[in-house]
């Protein structure tokens, strides 16, 4: 199968940049549930826009291109050893060319390896089967999702909902408190895959393989039916909403699985996947190794002029369009920064905030004085410009016992670990969101206080520790747009330098220049924080779920 490497390539390239079409139309649904004046609507508006700007650049949704995950079935009589390595060749070239983030780390020395290939990496499962074509299926998960899977044994004692059981009800319960737990950190709104039955390790690989399912199916037990039917219309009342901001809008999908169990065991697993959700397929010919079809609808938002610039798309003008779930009306790509110049634009596409919710549009330039972050409430959208610095996991670690190679002061933190490729010309950013923040929970507050940080961007929020530190040092957390690596790459000019590079890519401190960063303050220096705000009334609705719906 000489082409079989090239093949598998493209299949990388299309399921990090391009959203299918069922997923797509999953978006446009939550859109137009939402209020454009809010923050989750502001949001959605931020989400569609990366989907499209990512599709026309050919570049990763987000930064987190997650575990590459694979499930092939072949015929008998196929080298499974010699496609296993066209794959591995194919994860190295992704890798290589900013498809992939350098995302395979040793577990014991926390080394990079560099090129997305280590002990589990990617994952790769077999499975023969009877038919004439090879399908391989591909889902990019990312960490922040994939952190926010759980699994119950039942019978469980559920907060919130009080018992659940070894039946049908008890199932709905685990489900819904597994939406609820993931508030906005999995990048809500989200979609999820269940498990019931199974032992620990097979129970989650049937909640993940219910990832695969196209969106709009139809399950074929009934039971299952009526409870996906279900989940749909009820999580969605938790209020939780897009990013965790509240809102009606928190789950996109539900899919369940079953399959048998021991007498002793009744496991509910659940795998939660953010927005973006990356999965796609195809089927190869076996003699030759080339692509025959492709099993999900390849998701096409946008029209291109003669000059190569995006054209806004209406669906009664453009079918592509209304295959692909675009609200009619919506321009299908509004204008991001680069865009905007190529459009003869001449102000940046920073979002429309000014009306959501009342609040405030601040413009703030590092480094930030204290009176300034003082000034803001949560709510508030702050435009920033100016040097911003990136830092992970590794580098709050090393900052607890070490000093910084730049004076932070006044400085503004990124919780991002960006997509980057070098040329003869420096570094450059080809994607860059925000990474879950709550894994700082045990650094942030000491670092605050030990630098003098004024402001942290990352999604999801963080803890009481957190918010005692930005009131009594004088700092905000502001909530960026998970997931919108496109959009938020459009707004970072220059790379200023890097350090710490043995920490590898992601988790290095790179030293950005940006203008235009919107993001939304959600936590502030006055002890106000929307996530607890949210997660408080979530939980009281979450009670609204204790009664048994199923018999």
């Amino acid at each position: 199968m000489q082409n079989f490497e090239e093949s598998m390539y493209n299949l990388i390239v299309e399921t990090s940049t391009n959203l299918p079409g069922d997923v797509r139309r999953a978006v446009a649904k939550g859109r137009a549930l939402e209020d454009r004046a809010t923050r989750s609507g502001l949001a959605l508006t931020t989400i569609a826009k990366n989907i499209g700007m990512a599709e026309l650049q050919v570049s990763p949704i987000c930064q987190d291109t997650g575990m590459p995950t694979f499930i092939i079935h072949t015929p008998v009589g196929v080298n499974q050893i010699e496609m296993k390595k066209d794959i591995h060749s194919a994860v190295i070239r992704a890798t290589k060319n900013g498809k992939l983030r350098p995302n395979s780390v040793d577990s014991l020395t926390g080394e990079n390896s560099g090129d997305n290939l280590g002990a589990g990496t990617p994952v790769i499962h077999f499975e023969q089967w009877e038919e004439e074509n090879i399908d391989v299926r591909l889902i990019l998960k990312g960490g922040g999702c994939e952190n926010k899977n759980i699994q119950y044994s039942l019978p469980a004692e559920l907060e919130g909902l009080g018992k659940a059981g070894r039946d049908l009800d008890g199932i709905r319960k685990c489900i819904l408190h597994a939406v609820y737990q993931a508030q906005g950190q999995g990048c809500s709104a989200g979609f999820i895959g269940v498990g019931i039955g199974g032992d620990r390790t097979t129970g989650y690989e049937l909640a993940k393989k219910q990832l695969f399912r196209k969106v709009e199916d139809t399950n074929p037990v009934e039971d299952l039916g009526k409870l996906e039917d279900y989940i749909m219309e009820n999580a969605n009342k938790l209020g939780i909403g897009t990013m965790g901001f509240g809102g009606e809008v928190t789950l996109l999908g539900c899919k369940v699985g079953v399959m048998n169990r021991l007498p002793a065991s009744f496991f509910v697993s659940v795998a939660y996947n953010c927005w973006a959700f990356r999965r796609q397929g195809i089927l190869v010919e076996p003699a030759t190794g080339e692509i025959r079809d492709w099993l999900y609808e390849r998701g096409t938002g946008i029209s291109v002029d003669d000059a190569g610039g995006p054209v806004p798309v209406s669906v009664t003008a453009h079918p592509a369009a209304a295959e692909a779930g675009v609200i009619p009306g919506d321009a299908v790509i509004p204008a991001a920064p680069a865009m905007a110049a190529a459009a003869g634009a001449v102000e940046p596409a920073v979002p429309d905030t000014a009306a959501a919710e009342g609040s405030r549009e601040v413009r703030l330039t590092t480094p930030v004085s204290e009176e300034d972050i003082r000034s803001l409430r949560v709510g508030d959208v702050v435009i920033l410009s100016g040097e911003m610095h990136t830092g992970r996991d590794a580098l709050h670690k090393y900052l607890m016992d070490h000093d910084t190679p730049v004076d932070l002061n006044g400085a503004v933190i990124y919780h991002c670990g960006p997509v980057m490729l070098k040329d003869d010309e420096g570094w450059h950013v080809k994607a860059a969101g925000p990474t879950t923040s709550i894994r700082e929970e045990p650094y942030q507050g000491d670092i605050i206080k030990k630098f003098g940080i004024r402001a942290v961007i990352g999604k999801g929020g963080m803890g009481p520790k957190t918010l005692k530190a930005l009131q009594e040092h004088g700092g905000v957390y502001l909530n960026a747009i998970g997931g919108a690596a496109q959009y938020y790459a459009e707004c970072i000019k220059r790379v200023n330098a890097v350090d710490f590079m043995e920490f590898g890519i992601p988790e290095a401190m790179w030293h950005l220049q940006v203008e235009g960063f919107a993001a939304i303050v959600t936590m502030d220096s006055h002890g106000n924080s929307l996530h607890a705000d949210v997660e408080k009334d979530s939980a009281a609705k979450l009670a609204q779920f204790r009664e048994p719906v199923f018999k």
